[in-house]
């Protein structure tokens, strides 16, 4: 109930701008072409953990057999569905969607408790996609005057990273961007697949994990905007590139880093987004790499790639400044410290890791606001006290959770029998 009346309160805000809410824009996707179909067969993939074989393999062809028929009357009909979205993804909506009609009507106590966990654990994947690219409208309406200047300048203490990286980026020719351009959109896509090797027993147990990768995915896309409101940030490619158009400082990004001067507020157009402080994406991605590392050997590959190559396109193509990455490290950490917390109950350990990462985070807010000259004029001092900052969350993050891990039972060594000897 707490979602749905979120929810609601976002579509409202978004029709007080005249743009549909997420809740209208998921409605829609059940009959017209979907913003990423890709999404949505990810959202039904996570459904099914709690089916049986054989009924996974009549949900995939009926959503493949669902699409299909969409696709033949949208070409009949003369829609082109590369301006108005992905050719495919109703499908799975659709049997998402019939599922739980069939929980309600046809199953009885657990079964139907499960069913319907399964659906809802899908649609609040999707959701979270909405209700963020709401929350990024809301920002871009309400949020006239950036940060950039401070949060530029601060980036000094670290060497202007996302000036670096955008030129290296550049130097790997289209296929490098296009590599690291996937590896970006299709962040969900990936923690659906970390998440679907944690909820793989799950039709067997007859039961979900209490902690597992999705809900941290959802806290983070739910808590991030919340700070974008506080600390609106667009990033070097608006602020400072040919991206922003009259509204940008100078096409200074990627070639020429920015010079260091007085900061202050500057005004911005009512349609960019001010997300970057923190990084979501990073958050995203460090959650991935997080939860990967139970997982078989190619599983945490994945998860480290996933990582690396998602700061790489969040600094190469001009979307972050490298001080948005460390705060992004910090959230999550923060977070899935919190979430963990939860699940085993709170004690003294957790609380004192919450609240580091919490003071940290909060830290690092403040300065990037009130002492960005400072950080520019003595990089090797702020520098490395950045970096210090974020490790020493790591640290304690690594430090405490191995000590909330379960030890293995040692299996007690018969005594010798007397003569055996």
């Amino acid at each position: 109930m707490t979602t749905l009346a979120f929810l609601i309160m976002l579509e409202i805000a978004a029709r007080r701008y005249g743009l549909p809410g997420p809740l209208t824009n998921q409605v829609r996707e059940v009959i017209f072409p979907p913003k990423s179909g890709f999404l949505l067969y990810a959202s039904l993939m996570l459904m099914m953990v709690v089916l049986t074989r054989r009924q996974r393999f009549i949900a995939v062809g009926t959503a493949i057999g669902i699409d299909i028929a969409f696709l033949l009357v949208r070409w009949v009909a003369g829609v082109r569905w590369m301006t108005d979205g992905h050719p495919f993804g109703n499908g799975a909506l659709w049997v998402i969607l019939g599922c739980a009609v069939i929980a309600v009507t046809r199953r009885t106590g657990r079964e139907r408790v499960l069913l319907l966990k399964g659906v809802g654990l899908a649609l609040l994947l999707v959701a979270g996609r909405k209700t963020g690219d709401t929350w990024l409208l809301i920002t871009s309406k309400t949020r006239p005057m950036v940060l950039d200047q401070y949060v530029a300048t601060a980036d000094h203490a670290l060497g202007n990273p996302s000036w670096l990286v955008g030129r290296i980026v550049g130097a790997t020719g289209p296929v490098g961007a296009h590599l690291l351009d996937y590896v970006y959109g299709q962040l969900a896509v990936a923690a659906v697949v970390v998440a679907l090797y944690q909820l793989r027993n799950v039709a067997v147990e007859r039961a979900f994990p209490r902690h597992h990768l999705v809900r941290t995915f959802l806290v983070i896309g739910l808590l991030g905007p919340a700070i974008y409101m506080i600390f609106p940030v667009v990033g070097p490619i608006f602020a400072y590139g040919a991206d922003g158009g009259h509204w940008a400082m100078a096409d200074l990004w990627p070639n020429t880093p920015p010079p260091v001067g007085t900061p202050h507020l500057m005004p911005f157009d009512e349609i960019t987004p001010r997300n970057c402080m923190p990084s979501l994406h990073t958050a995203w991605a460090t959650a991935i790499f997080l939860h990967s590392r139970r997982g078989p050997r190619i599983l945490r590959v994945a998860g480290t790639f996933w990582l690396i190559a998602t700061l790489g396109a969040t600094l190469g193509f001009g979307y972050h400044y490298g001080v948005d990455l460390v705060a992004g490290v910090v959230f999550t950490l923060t977070i899935e410290a919190a979430l963990r917390s939860l699940e085993r109950g709170w004690d003294r350990s957790g609380t004192q890791l919450v609240a580091h990462g919490a003071t940290v985070f909060v830290a690092l807010l403040v300065s990037y606001r009130y002492l960005p000259t400072e950080m520019a004029a003595h990089p090797w001092v702020f520098g490395p006290l950045l970096i210090l900052a974020m490790t020493s969350v790591v640290h304690v993050y690594v430090r405490t959770t191995r000590l909330w891990d379960p030890k293995p039972a040692l299996t007690p060594q018969p005594e010798p029998q007397p003569g055996l000897v």
